[in-house]
């Protein structure tokens, strides 16, 4: 039995991984400052909560004593210090990786490039970010391609703006509709006309495993790009959510020139209206050598996706169908 340490389990992409790895018969060992705490809240997860700070290095080398595999899914709560915490933290994972051998996964992202990389994202498109959490996701990956000097193994599978069951600090449940609400709108960051990529947590889950099995196969840094829901007009997405709401709300467009007003005074307004070139342009992800690897990528069909999401979000009704596809309006186009 391989194991695996997870950090970041009790956020989205750390728990989806955590209960992808248990599925497919991975011990799990989760680093967390308070385990009590994190077990209540994650019931779910059925692996070994493990006390520890990952801005503590001792912390996580002694965790991931005797790993095969380093999940470094940690973020600072709500956009705070990321300047302070997350090149601290990673590098803490590196030093961990190194004294135990593991191989490091990271959840890599979009915000590392600029318009000029678009509309196709390759592994080796060209890295200008334009914001400053841009710039220090591209310092993360660089230090992981720098400790390959050490024998540090790692490697990144890039995704889309997520959105899924347990996942909070994303888009569609901070933006598109409110959690804990009906679906009585749906504010929408961009144009319905441009083309977005999105990745259903789940499926990056499976995905970055069925990665991380295929091991052997590996460069010492290594990238990948997941295509995951790709829409070539951005609402296509907002049909899917009609159609597991069975109502045709409106969609209002996001004020930005709000967001920026907010921005200097809000943390959260800053980082996103820093971001809001990402949704100006066509943005999709070149998943080729991805399924190179591993074949066709796992991929659960929109509307399921989305009705398991608002569920969770209890923005939908328990036990609320989705309309057949041929009574729904998914085929109108933005033109």
């Amino acid at each position: 039995m391989k194991t695996a340490l997870v950090i970041g389990a009790s956020g989205g992409v750390g728990g989806e991984v955590a209960a992808a790895l248990l599925k497919r018969g991975w011990r799990v060992k989760a680093l967390n400052r308070n385990p009590t705490a994190a077990a209540k809240r994650r019931p779910d997860l059925h692996h070994q909560w493990v006390a520890g700070d990952a801005m503590r290095p001792a912390d996580v080398v002694a965790a991931a004593r005797s790993t095969d595999l380093i999940f470094h899914g940690a973020n600072p709560p709500g956009y705070q210090n990321w300047p302070g915490t997350v090149v601290q933290m990673l590098d803490a994972t590196i030093t961990a990786a190194r004294a135990s051998g593991a191989r490091i996964l990271f959840p890599g992202t979009v915000y590392n490039y600029g318009p000029d990389a678009f509309p196709l994202l390759r592994e080796d498109s060209l890295q200008h970010p334009r914001t400053r959490k841009g710039q220090l996701r591209v310092t993360m990956e660089k230090r992981l391609e720098d400790a390959t000097t050490y024998g540090v193994r790692s490697v990144i599978v890039r995704i889309g703006d997520f959105f899924g069951p347990r996942a909070a600090n994303n888009w569609f449940s901070q933006g598109l509709v409110t959690p804990g609400k009906p679906v009585t709108r749906i504010l929408y960051p961009g144009s319905l006309k441009i083309g977005h990529s999105w990745g259903y947590l789940p499926d990056v889950a499976e995905t970055m495993v069925r990665v991380i099995e295929a091991d052997d196969r590996l460069e010492t840094f290594d990238r990948f790009h997941m295509r995951g829901h790709w829409f070539t007009q951005g609402g296509e997405l907002v049909h899917s959510i009609r159609r597991v709401v069975e109502r045709e709300v409106p969609v209002w467009r996001l004020p930005w020139f709000a967001v920026g007003a907010m921005s200097p005074f809000v943390p959260l307004f800053r980082e996103m209206y820093e971001m809001r070139y990402l949704w100006q342009q066509p943005l999709q992800l070149d998943n080729s050598k991805l399924q190179a690897l591993i074949g066709s990528e796992p991929h659960t069909p929109i509307d399921e996706a989305v009705r398991t999401t608002l569920r969770a979000l209890s923005c939908l009704a328990a036990g609320r169908s989705v309309v057949p596809d041929a009574k729904a309006p998914e085929q109108k186009r933005y033109a």
